[in-house]
C-alpha cells in the first residue's frame, strides 16, 4: 500500500475533465470519434448475453449528446438474471442521473455514482422476482474518447491503445484470486471454502457457502446471501485522440486466453473479425468448456479512414497495426477520487472498487452536491415523505430507527434494508421503545 501511495505522489497534478476536453478541442482533435464494433460467441449452456446500443442520447433530439453502451452478461443457474440485466440495467443507471445535469462534463462526473445506484437497483428489482439465477455484468459507456466501465463478477474488459499500455479496466471478483473480497465476505457472515467431498477431500476453486458461488459480486443470486453484492468496480479513462480498442468478454474467453494473448490475436483486424478471432483462439486453446462471448469496440478518430473490409486480413493488419497496437501493463486497484493520472496515452479520471455503499454514494452530501430532493432515495429514485418507512411496528409501539447510523444520502426503507444486509447487518430495535 505504501508503494502505491509513493507511485501516486509521482503522478502529474490532477486536471478537471473539462480541462482535458478543452485542451484536446483546442489542439484540433475531434471529441466525437467513430465507433466500429463486432461481437461473436459460442454457446455451451446458453447463459451468456450481450448488449450493443451505439446511438444513445443524453438529450433527446440532440446528436451532440450522443454516447454508446456495450455490455456482457454471463449468467449462471439459469438465464433469468442475465436477461433481466440486459433489458433493465441501463435504464436503472440512466434514471439515477440527475435530470437537471446540463453539461457533458457534469454528466461524465455523475456517471460513476449513477452506475453504482443502477446496479444496486437492478439487483433489488430482480430479487423481488424470487428467482435464484445470477449474472456477471460488465457495462461500458463510451462518450467521445471518454470510457467508463462498471463491472461485477469476472466478465473482463481490456483497453489496447496506440503508444500506450494494455490496461485492464475491470477487476475480477473471484474468491480464489481476490483476497480483499474473501475477507469482506467472511466479515459479512459468509463462509468461504472449497467443495468438500466424502472423506474430507477439498476440490475446485474457493466458493461462498451456502450456494457454492465462486464470485463475490454479481446481480441476483439471492440463494447465496446478501454478502454477494451488486456494487460494481468503476473505472473511467480518457483516451488520447489516437483512439483505441476495447475487448470485453465472458470468462469463457479469459479462462483460455491472457489479456495479452487476446489483444495480440486480433490486432490490425476490423472489430467484427477481431471478435471472431478472439473466440476462435479461445476455443482452439481450451475447447468449448463454457459459453464464450466477445465484444470488440474500436474508438477511431473521425479523420482516420479504415481499410476496406474487402481487403485481406494481412493487408488490413499492416494498415491498422499503428492504430491498434498496445503493450503490456499491470492494472491497479485503488481510489483516484476523480483525480487524473497520466498513463501513457490514457488519462485515468476515476477508479473506485469499494463494496461499502456509503463510500460509493457519498458521506453526508449536501442537497447541492446530490441534486436530489432530501426525501428521494439515492438508489431507486422513489420520493417519500420525510421519515416515511423509517419507523417500524414493534408490539404496538415504534422504534426511532431500526437501522445502524448512516452518513450517506437518503435511502428508502427497501434500499436501506439492502444496504444493511450487504454489510452483514440486520434491522434491529437497538433504540429503547417509548
Amino acid at each position: 500500500m505504501a508503494g502505491a501511495e509513493r507511485e501516486r505522489s509521482r503522478l502529474p497534478p490532477a486536471l478537471p475533465l473539462a480541462t482535458l476536453i478543452g485542451r484536446e478541442l483546442r489542439a484540433g482533435g475531434s471529441e466525437r470519434p467513430a465507433l466500429r464494433y463486432g461481437h461473436a460467441g459460442f454457446a455451451k449452456r446458453g447463459e451468456d448475453y450481450f448488449l450493443v446500443k451505439p446511438d444513445c442520447l443524453r438529450v433527446p433530439g440532440d446528436p451532440s449528446t450522443a454516447f454508446s453502451v456495450f455490455a456482457v452478461f454471463d449468467g449462471h443457474n439459469g438465464v433469468s438474471a442475465a436477461v433481466f440485466s440486459k433489458e433493465h440495467l441501463l435504464e436503472h443507471v440512466m434514471s439515477a442521473l440527475p435530470p437537471e445535469i446540463g453539461s457533458r462534463d457534469d454528466w461524465l462526473q455523475a456517471l460513476p455514482r449513477a452506475l453504482v445506484a443502477g446496479f444496486v437497483k437492478a439487483d433489488i428489482d430482480f430479487q423481488r422476482k424470487g428467482e435464484v439465477s445470477g449474472t456477471t455484468a460488465t457495462l461500458v459507456v463510451v462518450d467521445g474518447f471518454t470510457v467508463t466501465v462498471a463491472s461485477v463478477g469476472d466478465s473482463r474488459c481490456i483497453l489496447d491503445t496506440q503508444g500506450g499500455e494494455l490496461q485492464l479496466l475491470t477487476v475480477d471478483h473471484r474468491l480464489e484470486e481476490n483476497v480483499e473480497e474473501r475477507e469482506r465476505v467472511t466479515a459479512s457472515g459468509g463462509e468461504v471454502g472449497r467443495l468438500n467431498l466424502f472423506g474430507g477431500q477439498e476440490v475446485g476453486p474457493l466458493r461462498c457457502w451456502p450456494g457454492g458461488l465462486c464470485l463475490s459480486r454479481s446481480i441476483g443470486d439471492m440463494d447465496v446471501g446478501e454478502y454477494i453484492v451488486p456494487i460494481p468496480h468503476v473505472k473511467q479513462v480518457k483516451l488520447s485522440n489516437v483512439g483505441g480498442r476495447l475487448i470485453m468478454a465472458s470468462d469463457g474467453i479469459w479462462d483460455a486466453l491472457s489479456n495479452e494473448a487476446a489483444a495480440e490475436s486480433c490486432r490490425g483486424l476490423p472489430a467484427e473479425l477481431a471478435a471472431k478471432l478472439v473466440v476462435k483462439q479461445a476455443l482452439k486453446k481450451s475447447g468449448l468448456k463454457d459459453d464464450t462471448t466477445c465484444v470488440v469496440v474500436d474508438i477511431i478518430p473521425s479523420d482516420h479512414r479504415l481499410p476496406s473490409p474487402q481487403l485481406s486480413p494481412k493487408r488490413n493488419q499492416n494498415k491498422l497495426k499503428s492504430l491498434l497496437f498496445g503493450r503490456r501493463s499491470h492494472s491497479s486497484i485503488g481510489k483516484f477520487g476523480g483525480k487524473s493520472a497520466s498513463i501513457g496515452s490514457v488519462e485515468e479520471l476515476f477508479e473506485e472498487g469499494s463494496a461499502v455503499l456509503e463510500e460509493r454514494l457519498g458521506r453526508n452530501l449536501s442537497l447541492k452536491e446530490t441534486t436530489l430532493p432530501p426525501s428521494r432515495c439515492a438508489i431507486c429514485q422513489v420520493d417519500q415523505e420525510p421519515f416515511e418507512g423509517l419507523m417500524e411496528e414493534n408490539g404496538g409501539s415504534h422504534c426511532s430507527s431500526p437501522f445502524a447510523p448512516w452518513g450517506g444520502p437518503y435511502l428508502c426503507l427497501d434500499c436501506r434494508k439492502k444496504k444493511d444486509a450487504m454489510e452483514g447487518k440486520r434491522a434491529s430495535c437497538s433504540t429503547a421503545c417509548r
